[in-house]
């Protein structure tokens, strides 16, 4: 992530997603990405490939077919609400989040002049949640298991425009989803 850059950041729990259905859906994104090359706007069409998979990822994460759902909890979506705040005491600015059962959505943007790395702030958040949700799900989760999935999902927001679609569509989320009220309010969704 380079200074003055603003993207949507998904963090998913381990397992949340079937293994043989995220290998066929990150080939799929592997072949659009090498269409793109070769299409008359590469660049174009490598953004609408990125789109397109973050959107049937997001779709695969939204059916909660396998895995745990740990951030329905309260205790553990207030805490990991918390460390995303914290973010903004790094120098990041996270203009909205949303915690789903199985998965999170977060806007951030690295100031120009910050002196950070998105990298290893987000190597951080992981480490920094995992250890106080283990505490949390004593005996819950096995202790040879990850909280989170490693790594994560970078989607880059080209303008102010559409940081207010992903925005709107980050509050909607719950929503849609049928979740329960909380999950629509503080802390759980931006205002």
């Amino acid at each position: 992530m380079a200074a003055n850059e603003t993207i949507l950041l998904t963090l998913r729990l381990a397992g949340s997603v079937p293994a043989r259905a995220g290998r066929e859906l990150h080939a799929h994104y592997l072949a659009a990405q090498a269409a793109a090359r070769t299409a008359p706007n590469p660049a174009a069409a490598g953004r609408r490939a990125e789109k397109q998979f973050f959107a049937a990822f997001d779709a695969l994460l939204d059916t909660r077919s396998v895995g745990p759902d740990y951030l329905s909890r309260e205790k553990i979506a207030e805490l990991v609400a918390g460390e995303l705040l914290m973010l903004e005491e790094q120098g990041l600015r996270v203009p909205g989040f949303v915690l789903l059962p199985n998965h999170l959505h977060a806007v951030l943007v690295l100031p120009a002049d910050a002196d950070l790395s998105l990298y290893k702030t987000i190597e951080l958040l992981h480490q920094r949640t995992a250890a106080q949700a283990r505490r949390l799900l004593r005996g819950q989760l096995p202790p040879e298991a990850d909280f989170w999935h490693p790594g994560s999902h970078e989607l880059p927001i080209q303008d102010e425009a559409e940081q207010q679609r992903v925005l709107a569509y980050l509050a909607a989320h719950p929503a849609r989803l049928g979740l329960p009220e909380r999950f629509h309010e503080w802390p759980y969704v931006p205002e």
